[in-house]
């Protein structure tokens, strides 16, 4: 579990510093501001991450085994990226910058496959929720210490050398990987590349209900999605500052999310993944619907707090039953793959269903917005009768792949 929340750790930490940190430095340099919303698309290799993953499935690097070896790699590469981020200079040399940033956020987002992968092979079934829960743990933290530390370190110092600190960062996780021992083999990796690339996808497509499983990747987390995409202008409307805004939502709901998160995996452990999906569910969405409520009491910063509270803790619980389910239901065989696969589908209601959002709340007004975010979530939670039903074997229970 110590090994879960420092992987978490070093999988949060580059995120940001090829996002907000990134942007700051390049404003402050004087780029563009058009120049600047483009850099977000550095970010591209998080979401294509499958392409490249079955190669870590079907090859095992000669030193510290199928797992260690690649993610020693890429910990190493990635902190030298981080590095050379930090040499360039976003003012004069900005082809630079762009190249030394796509190799971060590739490197970055090889070590979250291996990792992922790492972690449903080290954990046993009943596990994962609580591994799940302090991978999400250590995961904020990495990213807090890149935003909010790395803003704040950038106040008295260089970007520079800010970005050499946090490469300097990626040996916790370095160190990690050189003294945790290596998972056990229950599988026998892929002969071949061909038969990495397409026999994942041939036995996942070949289970019942795999349809199904991927329409609720897709769908059970969307509400929340929505909700979360336009909140920042919504509390504007409501009328709080922005230090108010700075205040509850970002310090005190990150506290949330993380308590959140680390009572979800603790929860797991005695309800199991099935119920926890649909309480962990039954709360998201009904924390959605929270926020209506300050279109009523105005700019209430009790109500607000109460608000964030349970939705960030809420929202928090249920990713870790999320990615517990995700996790559990992977064919060790492929691990790398398919949850990269997985993983890639759980971005996309994020960035998709983000779209409309403004254009429904301006034609639909904040309080029904809110309320219909909470009913989008219905679809996703009804599918969980197919394969996380209440009372009954679970769908990995169910399926022969790691049994």
């Amino acid at each position: 579990m110590l090994v879960t929340l420092v992987m978490g750790f070093s999988c949060g930490l580059p995120l940001l510093l090829t996002m907000g940190v990134l942007k700051a430095w390049m404003k402050e340099e004087g780029v563009d501001l058009s120049t600047i919303g483009l850099i977000s698309l550095v970010q591209i290799p998080y979401t294509w991450k499958f392409l490249w993953a079955p190669i870590m499935d079907k090859y095992t690097l000669p030193f510290l085994g199928r797992r260690r070896g690649w993610l020693i790699v890429a910990q190493v590469i990635l902190a030298l990226c981080i590095a050379g981020l930090g040499m360039s200079n976003p003012g004069e040399g900005l082809t630079f910058m762009v190249a030394a940033a796509i190799l971060v956020a590739f490197f970055s987002s090889t070590q979250d496959i291996v990792v992922d992968a790492y972690r449903r092979e080290d954990l046993d079934d009943e596990e994962l929720g609580l591994g799940s829960s302090l991978y999400i743990y250590g995961y904020r933290v990495g990213m807090l210490l890149a935003s909010g530390g790395g803003l704040i370190l950038a106040d008295n110092m260089t970007f520079q050398s800010v970005y050499f600190i946090m490469a300097g960062f990626m040996a916790i996780g370095i160190v990690t990987t050189l003294l945790t021992p290596e998972p056990e083999m229950v599988e026998d990796a892929p002969k071949t590349l061909s038969e990495a690339v397409f026999s994942p996808l041939i036995e996942y497509f070949s289970r019942d209900g795999a349809v199904a499983i991927l329409a609720f990747i897709l769908l059970y987390k969307i509400g929340d999605a929505m909700a979360g995409a336009i909140t920042i202008p919504f509390y504007l409307d409501v009328g709080f500052t922005k230090t108010e805004i700075g205040q509850v939502v970002k310090i005190f709901g990150l506290g949330a999310v993380l308590l959140g998160a680390f009572a979800g995996g603790v929860a797991m452990l005695r309800l199991g993944i099935n119920k926890s999906l649909w309480i962990f569910g039954t709360l998201q969405a009904l924390s959605t619907a929270c926020f209506a409520v300050l279109t009523l009491t105005g700019p209430s910063i009790i109500t607000l707090s109460f608000v964030i509270a349970f939705e960030n803790i809420s929202s928090g619980m249920g990713t870790a039953a999320y990615i517990a389910f995700m996790a559990s239901i992977t064919n060790k065989k492929f691990t790398a793959t398919q949850y990269a696969l997985l993983t890639s589908l759980m971005g996309i209601p994020r960035v998709i269903a983000a779209a409309p959002t403004g254009y429904m709340a301006e034609n639909m007004g904040w309080m029904y917005f809110f309320i219909s975010c909470a009913i989008i979530a219905v679809p996703g939670m009804l599918l969980l009768t197919k394969f996380a039903p209440w009372s009954g074997k679970s769908y990995a229970d169910s399926l022969s792949i790691n049994n």
